[in-house]
């Protein structure tokens, strides 16, 4: 798992530069580039969460949505084999691949299994 950061509905990276001993951030599922950085973990955490403050203050007075809009769709690169095989599986279920693949991502995200049919 990646080291990030959470608060309010807000995630963010974390990485350390040893060149430049801090911490150092993103924000992320937003359109914008908003960065934090800190020399402890308590000052990156302050940090980020001030970001986050600053970036939503300034969202509010632009009238701007703070967070990336998604639209459910995406495409998604895999092995030709792994594709043959889960487009095999969707059909043996009776559901469309489409249908497959959100269940397996649902079934990731929430650690359940879902039971055919």
């Amino acid at each position: 798992m990646k080291d990030v950061l959470r608060y309010k509905d807000f995630i963010g990276t974390v990485h350390y530069s040893s060149n430049d001993d801090v911490f150092f951030g993103k924000l992320g599922g937003i359109d914008d580039l908003i960065t934090f950085e800190g020399d402890s973990v308590d000052q990156l955490k302050k940090s980020f969460q001030e970001a986050v403050e600053d970036y939503l203050e300034i969202c509010g007075s632009l009238g701007k949505a703070p967070h990336k809009s998604y639209k459910g769709t995406f495409n998604v690169r895999i092995k030709p084999n792994l594709h043959k095989q889960a487009a095999h599986k969707s059909v043996e279920l009776g559901i469309s691949l489409n249908q497959f693949v959100e269940q397996a991502i649902n079934d990731k995200l929430t650690g359940t299994s879902h039971s055919p049919g």
